[in-house]
């Protein structure tokens, strides 16, 4: 058996032309205007590398995006003083915080500072509350695209077991997500003793730990989904995610790859929420 692939780079494709033509529609009937603000602090590669994706990815869709470049050195005090005028700016319809931040700005006052009605990123205290209860306004993106990429490939959760490995900002939420979802949901982590007792038991596995390769075809059930949310680079240079995909895929009946698939829907419900920001903004339901 060999897995079928859960392509995230062509469901985020069909989502960013769905959305483009949206966009135009809401710009036409509506004379809406839709602006994602990113700010960006220092000179990180991989996060200016990200921020350039997203700019790219907000102008195909018709999303005007500005970004807001600061140097390593500004203090916290004159980022959050930006982040109020973005706040009180009606043109601003969305605001993303890219991480990390240097070391002497408190990343969760930060994200707490930014408004949660333009928090599209969805890591506001108060969307992961509301997330929590089962009222979401802004799911945190990575999550939120999983949760598309396995409804769009027809993998059933109602009723599954669910095992994520991984409890940090990815970990948690798809957790909940899942739960939501009518799944049997376990979360592992790096005290989680016999991982492989657990991954075994995984109708639908989601990996999120950062490590390369460290689940293997033996520690997953025949037949499970499999979602690989690591991105690793090797020292060779080439990605890899967090399963090893080569013995991953003879297991399982879904499988995402690493690149092309959780990273380009990251990226394609960052659009989707500023969508639906703006439209929450205007009145459009």
């Amino acid at each position: 058996m060999s897995a079928q692939l859960i392509d995230g780079k062509r469901i985020a494709a069909d989502l960013r032309q769905s959305l483009a033509e949206e966009v135009a529609q809401l710009h036409e009937e509506a004379g809406l205007h839709i602006g994602l603000d990113v700010i960006l602090v220092g000179q990180d590669p991989a996060s200016e590398v990200y921020v350039r994706n997203k700019v790219k990815a907000c102008g195909n869709v018709g999303i005007t995006s500005n970004v807001h470049h600061l140097p390593e050195n500004v203090s916290q005090n004159e980022l959050l003083a930006l982040i109020q005028r973005l706040n009180a700016d009606p043109m601003v319809t969305g605001i993303l915080v890219q991480l990390p931040l240097p070391e002497n700005i408190s990343e969760a006052e930060v994200i707490a500072a930014v408004s949660p009605r333009k928090d599209v990123d969805g890591f506001h205290e108060t969307n992961i509350g509301r997330l929590m209860i089962g009222d979401m306004i802004f799911a945190p993106c990575t999550p939120f695209g999983i949760m598309r990429m396995l409804e769009e490939s027809g993998v059933k959760i109602k009723g599954k077991q669910a095992v994520v490995v991984g409890a940090g900002n990815v970990g948690k939420p798809i957790a909940i997500m899942l739960m939501q979802a009518w799944a049997t949901v376990t979360i592992c982590h790096a005290e989680t003793r016999d991982l492989a007792e657990h991954t075994r038991r995984a109708d639908i596995l989601v990996v999120a730990v950062g490590r390369p390769r460290m689940i293997t075809g033996d520690m997953i059930k025949p037949g499970a989904a499999v979602i690989d949310v690591g991105i690793n680079r090797l020292p060779d240079g080439k990605l890899c995610g967090d399963v090893d995909f080569d013995s991953a895929r003879e297991t399982a009946s879904w499988i995402s790859p690493v690149p092309g698939g959780v990273g380009p829907m990251t990226v394609a419900m960052l659009l989707f929420n500023t969508v639906e920001s703006a439209k929450r903004q205007a009145g459009i339901d």
